[in-house]
């Protein structure tokens, strides 16, 4: 296959270079063709490239501004220049991963990768992690980037909040003392119910939060303090979302009827935890045999 012939078929979408011979995959021009129409983003075109064609900004911007990634492939000297390195992080964030170390401690370049992808909070130097704004941005975009933040700042309750109101299971990585912040577990619960597992024993107790946690999610009871497994409401709450919840309420509420129905509906399979009372109630049985 000729040039001509290599261009044609790029521009018709119908060429690899991967499958190109030596000289095409040297080609400065079809090299730069390729990379820029490239028809997946998600697909590196670069990592096929004759090696000098690695080191040439011209083809190795292009190339990024498609898929950020193909910078793992860049030359050297591209990966600690800043202009590549943000067109790189701007179209996917994680690429940060890739860049030269000094760009890792570059806040304007750690800011882009984190507002693209907050996740990339993990590649950043460790003093980045330190600044607030930074990371505010990341935990905005994806909550579980707490996780890579500066332990003080597990202890800011802005960026806290932020975080656990966009992925409730960001909870994990939050300092003890604000996994006794009501506003703050109620904040993470409300969007990952799960998250009750991980608050602080009062808290646990606190009929508010653990409701909020049942609506979200149905098997809060499990963590839930023993009295307010003994809460209709909260128990009511918890069934509607999952009836296999019963297992964990008060013997007194697995012979409710109201809840034991509740439960049901949703989950016929929970008449094993009904009280003997209720087993053989046919308004119960109907709609366990419906589900059949």
């Amino acid at each position: 296959m000729d040039k001509k012939e290599a261009i044609k078929k790029i521009k018709a979408g119908d060429f690899f270079l991967g499958d190109a011979d030596k000289k095409l995959k040297a080609d400065k021009e079809v090299v730069l063709a390729a990379v820029k129409n490239s028809w997946d983003g998600n697909s590196s075109v670069l990592e096929y490239a004759d090696k000098k064609l690695r080191a040439n900004k011209k083809i190795v911007l292009a190339a990024v501004k498609q898929n950020g990634s193909d910078l793992e492939h860049a030359d050297k000297k591209l990966k600690a220049n800043k202009e590549v390195v943000l067109a790189a992080v701007k179209q996917s964030g994680n690429t940060l991963q890739y860049a030269d170390k000094k760009l890792k401690a570059n806040k304007e370049v750690v800011l882009a990768a984190v507002k693209q992808d907050g996740s990339a909070l993990q590649y950043a130097d460790k003093k980045v992690k330190t600044d607030k704004k930074i990371v505010l941005a990341a935990v905005k975009q994806a909550g579980w980037a707490l996780e890579h933040a500066d332990k003080k700042l597990k202890e800011d309750k802005e960026v806290v909040l932020a975080a656990v109101k966009q992925n409730g299971h960001a909870f994990e990585y939050v300092n003890k003392k604000l996994k006794e912040d009501k506003e703050v577990v109620l904040a993470a619960v409300k969007q990952s119910g799960r998250m009750l597992q991980y608050v602080d024993k009062k808290l646990k107790a606190d009929k508010e939060v653990v409701l909020a946690a049942a609506k979200q999610w149905g098997n809060p009871l499990e963590y839930a303090d023993k009295k307010l497994r003994a809460d209709k409401k909260i128990v009511l709450a918890a069934v509607k979302q999952n009836g296999s919840a019963l297992d964990y309420a008060d013997e007194k509420l697995k012979g409710d009827k109201e809840v034991v129905l509740a439960a049901v509906k949703q989950d016929g399979s929970a008449l094993k935890y009904v009280d003997d009372s209720l087993k053989n109630d046919p308004d119960i049985l109907a709609i366990v045999n419906k589900d059949k």
